[in-house]
């Protein structure tokens, strides 16, 4: 009987049979050397078994119904009040997981599971998750992290909760909707995301001066992640959402964490920079990786203006023709300080209303030596796996620097080089290209909304 039972051992754990007969015989160097050298593959191998089926989603009720409520908050806060939820996502371009777009401490969250609900047999499932906090935190303690879970092979749930545990009530747990789930055909070329809008927003004019020139370029959606803006701001974003260009994502991030307005931390106990913006942006990539072409990740204040074509859409066609396989494209940004006018298109409607005249700034600093131009970026979403704000940092795919003579970022604000003498400055009227029917359409909102 003993004997059987010691032989059934033997049958489950082959490499334990390997392992008595390397290291049971004669002793010596060689054999010590080769017995250690294979216990360490054991053990090496089985915790890498072990760690890869831990992930593998596992049954933990049958017959039930899902529970929860389903919540539409961009923002969730989980019980910890450490991870906060934006938005989970199907994604299936390596294999079949949920990657949930969320806000994390970078130290203190260290499990998450993600349950699945699939129907119609009512099995639940759950999957330990691997938290990926995005490496470009700038020195904050909370960071943008995708919380990636393998799917359950025999369905494809609709619904996900987030949970500390593998264990408890799923009716105290808020689902969330699974985007992406129904593959989509193109239904735009370009879609514009902002983030974020804040600090009581109220630059209307060059607002809609650059939503007009974005459409002019070939823009058909702006995504704008609003914290808080003027009442004036907030009539101009009710005319373009009615108009259907702009989507407003709620963002209230400062009712759940203590937000910088810098990139990077100041030791003064903020806990995250930026109002979230690397997280929004993240966001905006899978929320539109279906349904948009191209995603233009550049802020309000921001215009990439090509130099060789009339629009985008001929300028991506030549670029993506001289790339082959490239996803994400870089522009220069340069800055052209307000502080510097002309006194041409001085149009006296235009100065009741709050904010920069972009036609009137076609001054545009030099580049500073040992100083690199930052970037941002058009990119193919479905090549994106995490981007920060000034490149992308995982993709499928190769990344190029567009060069300045192809097209470069129209910046208007506050100068960085302020001490400079007028004439140092280089005078770039590409904008004034289109001044026609930028002056025509901003006219026609403007009457719309304010005027």
């Amino acid at each position: 009987m003993q004997q059987h039972k010691v032989q059934g051992q033997r049958n489950l754990h082959p490499r334990l049979d390997t392992f008595r007969m390397l290291c049971g015989g004669k002793k010596s160097y060689l054999a010590a050397a080769v017995c250690v050298i294979t216990l360490t593959s054991m053990v090496t191998l089985s915790y890498l078994q072990l760690q890869r089926h831990s992930h593998l989603p596992k049954i933990i009720q049958e017959g039930s119904r899902c529970r929860g409520k389903i919540t539409n908050s961009t923002i969730t806060a989980l019980k910890d009040n450490r991870t906060f939820i934006i938005s989970p996502y199907f994604d299936d371009r390596e294999s079949k997981v949920t990657r949930v777009i969320g806000i994390v401490h970078h130290e203190d969250v260290k499990q998450l599971y993600c349950w699945f609900c699939c129907q119609p047999d009512g099995k639940m499932y759950v999957s330990k998750a691997k938290i990926d906090v995005h490496s470009d935190r700038f020195g904050f303690p909370y960071g943008a992290a995708d919380i990636v879970c393998l799917e359950p092979n025999n369905c494809e749930p609709t619904h996900v909760s987030i949970h500390q545990s593998p264990h408890g009530n799923t009716d105290q747990l808020p689902r969330f909707e699974i985007k992406n789930r129904k593959a989509e055909t193109f239904s735009v070329d370009f879609t514009v995301c902002i983030s974020a809008m804040f600090g009581n927003y109220n630059n209307v004019l060059q607002f809609i001066q650059s939503m007009e020139m974005y459409k002019i370029l070939g823009v058909q959606k702006v995504v704008i992640y609003k914290n808080n803006c003027s009442h004036l701001m907030e009539k101009v974003l009710k005319f373009y959402m009615e108009e259907g260009t702009v989507e407003i994502i709620p963002w209230p991030i400062n009712s759940h964490l203590k937000v910088s307005s810098k990139w990077h931390f100041m030791q003064d106990g903020t806990h995250i920079g930026y109002y979230g913006q690397i997280t929004a942006l993240n966001d905006c990539i899978y929320r539109n990786m279906q349904r948009s072409k191209f995603v233009v990740l550049i802020d309000a204040d921001e215009i990439i203006l090509p130099l060789k074509h009339p629009d985008w859409m001929t300028m991506m066609s030549s670029l993506q023709e001289q790339n082959p396989g490239t996803g994400i494209f870089l522009f220069e940004n340069h800055i052209f300080p307000e502080t510097i006018s002309t006194h041409v298109f001085n149009i006296s409607s235009w100065n009741t209303v709050p904010g920069v005249n972009i036609l009137q700034h076609v001054h545009r600093e030099p580049d500073r030596k040992d100083v690199i131009n930052p970037r941002k970026m058009i990119i193919d979403p479905r090549k994106v796996i995490q981007t920060s704000v000034h490149s992308v940092l995982h993709a499928y795919g190769n990344s190029v620097n567009v060069p300045v003579d192809v097209a470069l970022i129209y910046h208007c604000r506050v100068p960085l080089q302020g001490n400079l003498p007028r004439e140092s400055l280089i005078r770039d009227t590409t904008l004034w290209r289109y001044n026609l029917s930028l002056i025509m359409n901003v006219n026609k909102v403007l009457y719309q909304t304010i005027l």
